[in-house]
């Protein structure tokens, strides 16, 4: 049987997203649905690093397995980088999460809406324990376009494309977003670690 890897994320977005991008891994998938006892942990930390590791390990010490947590947030530079660390608390729902952040960006001009993606995932394991950053740049519309992803994905325009986050597909936006460039170092670092631990195939 195959090594597990526990993708420690109840967000059904996330979770398919982090799954598409570590498909490839000789590893089996699992998730937070599979260990419906353990409870939810409180994101204490001051960074999304803190954030991750915090969920990361704690995760790995309750089942026992290699375990990736990520943390991640939206940095609006006019909201002197919020919602940022409370981006998932910043409504009761993506919808209401969006309309807060428009309204609080209804003044302010095209050309001053930059923002940020940010995410850290955190790999934990036996004697192992790493992080990666991943970023991506863009700007905030004036209004929601797009029916695909989900938090502020309908809102996010990545430049380049000229498309919001959206109004990608999930192999599109995983190519550019900030969750795929972490992921994807996250997977090529995990690559070499099993192959130096001789750890594929084993449980």
């Amino acid at each position: 049987m195959r090594q597990k890897l526990l993708i420690a994320t109840r967000n059904r977005g996330k979770w398919a997203e982090i799954r598409e991008l570590l498909a490839d891994l000789p590893l089996e998938l699992v998730g937070l649905d599979d260990f419906p006892q353990l409870p939810e942990v409180a994101e204490s930390g001051t960074t999304f690093e803190e954030n991750a590791l915090l969920k990361a390990r704690f995760f790995h010490e309750r089942t026992g397995l290699l375990t990736v947590a990520e943390d991640s947030g939206l940095e609006v530079e006019a909201l002197g980088g919020a919602p940022g660390l409370l981006s998932a608390r910043y409504g009761r729902s993506d919808a209401e999460r969006i309309a807060r952040l428009l309204a609080e960006l209804r003044d302010v001009p095209a050309k001053r809406r930059t923002a940020r993606f940010v995410c850290v995932a955190a790999l934990v394991g036996p004697g192992l324990e790493r992080t990666f950053v991943g970023e991506v740049r863009g700007k905030i519309r004036l209004e929601p376009s797009g029916s695909n992803g989900f938090g502020f994905d309908p809102v996010f325009e990545y430049p380049p494309l000229g498309k919001t986050f959206a109004e990608l597909t999930r192999v599109e936006k995983s190519a550019v977003s900030h969750r795929g460039r972490a992921f994807r170092q996250l997977r090529d670092f995990l690559l070499q670690w099993l192959s130096r631990s001789g750890a594929r195939g084993t449980e």
